[in-house]
């Protein structure tokens, strides 16, 4: 795994907990769209290191 997606999970885990903790203000709905981002993100790179490496 890389930066990119150990980011973008934990962004998630912090978007799932303060969904249910804090009764979900606007804000925190930014960890969703953030950490799905940098998964979608850290994919693209991936898959784009695998072509160059053929």
């Amino acid at each position: 795994m890389d930066l990119l997606t150990i980011t973008g999970l934990a962004m998630l885990v912090l978007w799932g907990a303060g969904t249910f903790a804090f009764e979900a203000p606007g804000i925190i709905h930014l960890f969703l769209s953030l950490g799905v981002f940098l998964i979608v993100l850290g994919a693209v790179k991936r898959a784009q290191r695998a072509r160059k490496a053929k």
